[in-house]
């Protein structure tokens, strides 16, 4: 630093451009992120000088993996485009889904609607439930309906599944039937973070929390043993994000559930370099783009010293901080909705220059409803012109050596360890959220973000500012599940139960209560038998209900 502070003049004119700046703009306030972290307007070599450059950045692919997880990053290897579809029923989806696999999408996802990710099939529930914000899926029949002549044996399929992760079990089931060896599937159990759930998507939040700890440590382990190239944990920071947590503290969450679940692997008797290889991370990306570039630079440098220093984890693929991002959702508006195809493109960009391994783009209408073709095309266009047109994957973490990115990689990782210090201090990410804690942070950021929005401090452009008179803020058409179509995918579910081996479901049913009974079994192993035999999505969660208890999250006093 001093030698690059001994420039000549660099003094001389370091006071001219302070002088001249005030005069400019008087009695500024000072600016702050959305983390808190004060913004300067201009940074020079007296905030970062490169002095450790090797210690705090490096080259990519290698301690500190600041600059990247690869040696050659997306010169290499181009992020993986994805696109959450949810959509009607199981033929609707596989539709949707082969639409877009000819626009460009190279990964597969699968999110079923809110009545699954509740614990629930299609036959259970009214029917206007079903298929509104995901795919209503309750049966092996169901998932092999959705991959239908899509190559999930061959590129990486994320199935959104919390506990009991039926989810996996039928796509292991589809695959038997295939004659696909389990060892050759790749994917990502992509809601199996319960923390997550249980401090901020209680839609999600089956089982009650000692319950679905065991499941998700039975699952791993099972998924580790016969399926060594699937994720079968996904710690989820989005959830955290899109509830109201600012970015600092999103990451600090999501870092320290990271660090509860290597915990509880390892009292289960794994070695670090077992399970930390497979571990993957999901995050929001808000349109405060440069404090989203340095989260994921920040975070990277943590997580490669926690597994190094806290884990002792020799293998550098445990080193690697891996994640999916998808553009916040809660940013996007319902006024002016056209406007969201630009913040979407914005939040893409923070996350590829943020070094992401794969990118789900939201389509503009999703501040409506669930999008329609036309729109989800847009949104997997959207990243082809970032790829393609843009040319965003040539350079390896173009922001390193950026006065600004490096001072603020270093102020978030700072602010990061803080909050993770506060969780740390209540015992760990679970009993963190059992006490409140996490909950309470949340809700105190949320209500400072929606009163900034409030009062116009912070301008949402067709909300607050440059709004439009007597606007409708609707699309012409908002696609809804057709009400017949709804009621066949109903009739399937029940001719499915209809025509099966109703003794070995029940008997295949019995066996999963008791191995949730007994500590020394593994539970997952019967969810999975469970599902071979028969029984469907709903039933299994029933019996786990049963056995482990409902899921209640904490309910914080207003």
């Amino acid at each position: 630093m001093s030698e690059q502070l001994n420039l000549p003049g660099f003094a001389e004119a370091e006071q001219d451009w302070q002088r001249d700046y005030e005069q400019q703009v008087p009695g500024e306030a000072m600016a702050t992120n959305r983390s808190g972290i004060a913004v300067k307007p201009l940074y020079t070599p007296k905030d970062w000088s490169g002095d450790n450059y090797m210690e705090t950045l490096g080259f990519p692919g290698q301690a500190p993996m600041t600059r990247g997880i690869h040696a050659s990053m997306y010169r290499g290897r181009s992020w993986s485009q994805r696109l959450v579809v949810g959509l009607g029923t199981p033929p609707d989806y596989n539709q949707r889904m082969h639409t877009l696999w000819d626009t460009g999408i190279t990964g597969l996802y699968l999110a079923p609607c809110n009545s699954h990710m509740r614990g629930y099939d299609a036959d259970e529930v009214p029917a206007q439930l079903l298929g509104t914000c995901g795919t209503s899926i309750s049966t092996v029949e169901d998932v092999a309906n959705c991959v239908a002549g899509l190559p999930f044996e061959k590129d990486a399929i994320s199935l959104g599944d919390t506990a009991p992760f039926t989810l996996s079990a039928m796509l292991l089931a589809v695959a038997k039937q295939r004659g696909i060896p389990w060892a050759q599937l790749t994917g990502t159990t992509n809601q199996s973070d319960y923390l997550s759930h249980y401090a901020a998507l209680h839609m999600f939040f089956r089982l009650a929390l000692p319950g679905a700890r065991r499941l998700l440590m039975d699952h791993v382990a099972f998924m580790t043993e016969h399926c060594p190239r699937w994720n079968p944990i996904s710690i989820v920071g989005q959830h955290m994000q899109q509830a109201g947590a600012n970015p600092a503290e999103a990451m600090a969450f999501t870092l320290a559930s990271a660090i509860q679940h290597a915990d509880d692997l390892v009292a289960r008797g794994f070695e670090p370099d077992q399970f930390l290889p497979r571990f993957s991370f999901f995050f929001d990306l808000s349109i405060s783009f440069f404090e989203e570039v340095a989260k994921f630079r920040a975070s990277r440098r943590l997580w490669a010293r926690i597994a190094r220093e806290r884990y002792g984890a020799k293998d550098p693929r445990s080193w690697r901080f891996r994640f999916h991002a998808q553009t916040s959702g809660v940013d996007l508006t319902r006024q002016q909705p056209l406007n969201n195809i630009a913040r979407v493109a914005v939040q893409g960009m923070a996350g590829v220059f943020g070094g992401l391994q794969s990118l789900h783009t939201d389509s503009y209408d999703e501040a409506l409803g669930s999008p329609s073709e036309d729109t989800a095309r847009i949104a997997v266009n959207t990243q082809n012109i970032l790829c393609q047109e843009a040319q965003l994957d040539q350079v390896i973490d173009p922001f390193g050596g950026s006065y600004y990115v490096e001072c603020l990689t270093n102020d978030m990782e700072a602010r990061i360890e803080a909050i993770m210090v506060q969780v740390a201090d209540k015992g760990g990410m679970f009993m963190a959220c059992e006490d409140g804690l996490v909950q309470r942070m949340i809700g105190a950021s949320a209500m400072a973000y929606q009163q900034a929005v409030e009062s116009g401090a912070q301008p949402v452009i067709g909300v607050n500012a440059f709004e439009l008179e007597n606007e409708a803020g609707e699309r012409p058409f908002i696609e809804r599940p057709d009400p017949a179509v709804i009621e066949q995918q109903i009739e399937r579910v029940r001719d499915y139960k209809a025509n099966r081996d109703q003794a070995a479901v029940a008997r295949a049913l019995d066996d999963l209560a008791r191995a949730l009974q007994d500590d020394d079994a593994n539970s997952y192993e019967f969810v999975v038998k469970a599902t071979m035999a028969g029984a469907s999505h709903g039933e299994i969660c029933a019996q786990a209900r049963d056995v482990v208890g409902f899921g209640e999250p904490l309910v914080m006093a207003s």
